[in-house]
């Protein structure tokens, strides 16, 4: 218990903040705005001490946080808009570089649901379900630059209705990027610090002009690179901004451009394995280093010392092998045009057309017999009678039907020959290849009647998309084309591809709500909207026997639709007394099938043309109920004394949760460097319950206090079947304990693995003169690590610290000239960061937390 000393403390002070208290200063004008607002153009890039606030409180009918430019930036120049919301109620965000920018191993969590569960805009153009496989968009550090980043907002129970999203079972976060600034200016920053870090941030803004003055532009770009801090791997990458506001009485229109390129080393998880006693672990299970760095560019010892012969591993080190290299490289061009138009003094219309191309790779490049059960179909000529080989034994005779009558020099004549065919090296290069074209439009119709604010809008994008899995030789004489830095389809032919999916996806959402002021005090907000997909998936290349794991014929293709009329919302708020405001919301949602055609997840990857059937014709789409309620005070005491909080109670109820077990866990990011289809299954419902509380003291300009404590429970409702093959699979059970019996997975009471249910957040920040310095703790609570909850990881606390000072007006002829050194891992803790899970017991996998890194970051603004 004393583990969630931090977490209980916080949360009675938040508690106690709500005590009624005289107040002499009205509300802040930043909390008076609705938190998803648009902001003004002058105050949206623009440094000032309004914009470095945590926002605590809103006008919304529902749960909603928002985190400002400032704060971000002070938090680590550069950070993605993802990693600065870590710091907001409710929210555990995590990944193994201090940017956030990581996605291979980026983890987020909002009040129990997972990354892929959430809704996520940037401006309010549609971002997709954040996957690191993505088919649908982009993270929103490819989306804007993180130096343009105005503010980003946090829904943690319930997005908007018209949130352009297909996947927001839960919460959304939006992220708004600043517009040009009113006058002609520049900024420029750089900082440097471990691991070899360079960053470079320059924008210019042209102020306003042309006639009226009522044009605007800005034009940025930056430039990263560091080192990883296990391994010689550079994370690096271009990015450029632009973005033109015109504004007139008749309207407001926006063009916006992004162009994001970069490469980004990934991390490998280590893979624990805790046995149900009376069993014990073996030697083997018990290795498990706390990194696993890549070997690269040490060509000659990883093929010479690590791998022997056949391109095995050695085999000591199980599932805990290391791998040359892995990386992720992607290229992303967003554009979006807006006008919004002033119809009449009381009818607004705004629409936004919108298109996004990626193209992009996931690379791992390792050890042959690791991917033997894969390579031998395809590079065995003689594969329907040779000894089919097993992972890490390519070349030794195994138990078996099909090395009945082999001999030990038959077997490696064999291996040998599979190492000469990919390449001579004893290693072979997987890629998951991608490529993305969006193309959108979303549009409103506001209407102002009286008391009432009516909106209906759509939001319609078609998608066309395709995933290649290839693999490629590593040629032993020229190891110089196989690195991080360079698309392995750029100088080789594949050896072979093993399969290509091609989706063609329709979204259509439509929203009608109504925000009506019933009286002075009290708002009530309903409406409802729909939420309809076709997706239609295809492989054009498919896999040969024997190559993917769980695989009964061919890869499944089809096309599911699904339409939803009607996923209600109603919310209200009562304003008490001027400081406090009760509110509360219920809203239902649905997240559309994932129509992503390289793994697991959705229907398109599950093992057999009848398990997809099933889903096309009995399937239901996740859905859920989500209950908020709580209370919102903003009070001034004098002499710059401020407080205002939250508290909030929120139940949620999600139905027909789907479940992808995978039918090769373990290994690289917590599957198996060849991949397998996966079994997927309605594990019934999930309830959660839960309360954050968040408040944020100002004792004048001088000294802020936030504070955020979350409490969460959510637990399945029923135990499931392992030997499920078609679609239903919870048992309506609950056996306890641990042990799986007869097949059926004791889930029924047991927390969501990943879920921690205390979280608290500590932002302290300190004024003196010309001199700023803040201080971060992060505590994150046990999380269990598998779906039974027989293995968790511990607790843990981060603590980071900046400091930074300012020029003082008047000295130098700039706007502003700042110097700021951050610490991030302060203490240097070290624990469980990401987890990839999958197991319903025994296994699961870790990735490590980042050591004590420093960065110093000079800037200037004119």
């Amino acid at each position: 218990m004393l583990k969630y000393a931090y977490s209980a403390l916080a949360l009675v002070t938040a508690l106690a903040a709500f005590q009624p208290a005289a107040a002499t200063a009205a509300p802040k004008a930043a909390s008076d705005t609705p938190a998803a607002a648009p902001a003004a153009p002058d105050a949206a890039a623009d440094a000032n001490a309004d914009g470095a606030d945590i926002i605590v409180t809103a006008k919304a009918t529902r749960a909603a946080t928002a985190i400002q430019h400032d704060e971000i930036q002070s938090i680590l120049p550069g950070i993605s808009p993802l990693k600065a919301i870590q710091t907001l109620p409710g929210v555990l965000y995590i990944t193994a570089d201090p940017w956030g920018y990581n996605e291979q191993n980026a983890q987020i969590f909002i009040h129990g649901f997972a990354g892929n569960q959430l809704g996520y805009t940037m401006d309010g153009v549609p971002l997709g379900d954040q996957s690191y496989g993505n088919y649908n968009g982009l993270s929103p550090q490819r989306a804007v630059i993180s130096e343009n980043v105005d503010r980003v907002v946090v829904a943690t129970g319930a997005g908007d209705l018209a949130t352009a999203s297909n996947s927001n079972l839960g919460g959304t976060v939006e992220t708004y990027s600043s517009d040009p600034l009113g006058h002609l200016g520049a900024q420029v920053s750089h900082t440097f610090g471990s691991y070899g870090t360079a960053r470079t941030f320059v924008r210019v803004d042209t102020g306003d002009f042309g006639p009226g003055g009522n044009n605007a532009l800005y034009l940025s770009g930056a430039r990263q690179r560091a080192r990883a801090w296990d391994f010689n791997g550079l994370q690096g990458g271009y990015q450029a901004n632009a973005k033109f506001v015109h504004k007139d009485h008749i309207g407001k229109l926006t063009l916006y451009f992004d162009y994001n390129d970069f490469t980004q080393p990934n991390e490998d998880a280590t893979v624990f394995f805790k046995p149900t006693p009376p069993a014990v672990a073996t030697p083997v299970q018990l290795y498990t280093p706390y990194t696993k760095p890549f070997f690269y560019p040490d060509f000659a010892t990883y093929r010479g010392s690590y791998l022997n012969q056949f391109g095995n591993s050695p085999a000591t080190e199980g599932s805990n092998y290391r791998n040359y290299y892995s990386d992720a490289q992607r290229t992303d061009y967003l554009a979006y045009v807006r006008y919004e138009a002033k119809l009449t003094q009381d009818l607004t219309w705004s629409t936004t057309g919108y298109h996004h191309h990626n193209d992009g790779a996931g690379v791992v490049a390792g050890p042959l017999g690791q991917s033997i059960t894969t390579a031998q179909p395809y590079l065995d000529p003689n594969y329907a009678t040779d000894c089919h080989f097993s992972g890490n034994g390519n070349g030794v005779v195994n138990g078996s039907a099909s090395c009945v009558g082999t001999t030990a020099p038959q077997a490696a004549a064999t291996g040998a020959a599979l190492v000469a065919a990919a390449g001579g090296s004893g290693l072979i290069t997987r890629t998951t290849e991608y490529r993305i074209d969006r193309t959108g439009v979303i549009s409103a119709l506001s209407l102002d009647i009286g008391n009432h604010k009516i909106e209906f809008g759509g939001w319609f994008e078609h998608n066309s998309t395709t995933q290649w899995r290839r693999w490629y030789a590593v040629d032993v004489n020229n190891p110089g084309n196989s690195t991080p830095y360079i698309r392995p389809l750029s100088v080789a032919r594949p050896l072979f591809t093993q399969y290509q999916g091609e989706a063609r996806i329709n979204e259509l959402q439509l929203h009608l709500q109504d925000s009506w002021q019933v009286i002075t005090p009290l708002r009530v907000d309903f409406g409802f909207k729909t939420s309809a997909q076709w997706a239609d998936g295809r492989f054009p290349v498919q896999p040969v026997a024997g190559s993917l794991s769980g695989l009964s014929g061919g890869l499944p293709q089809g096309k599911i639709n699904t339409l939803r009329w009607f996923l209600p919302a109603i919310g209200a708020s009562y304003d008490l007394n001027g400081h406090e405001t009760f509110y509360f919301n219920v809203q239902k949602n649905l997240r559309q099938y994932p129509a992503y055609l390289a793994g697991g997840g959705g229907p398109w990857f599950t093992g057999s043309q009848t398990a997809f059937n099933a889903f096309a014709t009995q399937g239901k789409p996740e859905t859920s109920w989500t209950y908020e309620g709580g209370l919102r005070t903003h009070r001034s005491f004098g002499g710059g004394i401020g407080l205002e909080g939250q508290i909030n109670y929120y139940h949620v109820v999600f139905i027909d949760r789907l479940l992808a077990i995978s039918t090769n866990p373990g290994g690289i990011a917590g599957s198996g460097i060849t991949g397998g289809t996966s079994i997927l299954v309605n594990v019934g419902n999930v309830h959660t319950d839960g309360v954050d509380a968040a408040f944020t003291l100002h004792l004048g300009r001088t000294f802020s206090l936030y504070n955020a404590a979350s409490y969460n429970l959510s637990t399945y409702k029923s135990d499931y079947t392992s030997t499920a093959t078609g679609i239903g699979a919870a048992t309506n059970t609950c056996i306890g304990g641990f042990v799986v019996t007869g097949g059926v997975v004791p889930t029924c009471g047991k927390q969501l693995p990943g879920v921690p249910k205390w979280l608290n957040k500590t932002v302290a920040t300190l004024t003196v003169g010309p001199i700023d310095a803040q201080v971060i703790g992060d505590f994150v609570g046990r999380r269990f690590t598998t779906f039974t909850d027989d293995a968790s990881v511990p607790s843990y606390y981060l603590t980071s610290f900046r400091i930074a000072a300012h020029v003082p007006e008047g000295i130098l002829p700039l706007r502003k000239a700042q110097i700021a050194l951050n610490i991030t891992n302060l203490t240097n803790e070290k624990g469980a960061s990401t987890l990839s899970i999958g197991s319903a017991t025994n296994s699961y996998s870790v990735y490590p937390i980042a050591p004590r890194q420093w960065f110093l970051t000079l800037s200037a603004a004119y």
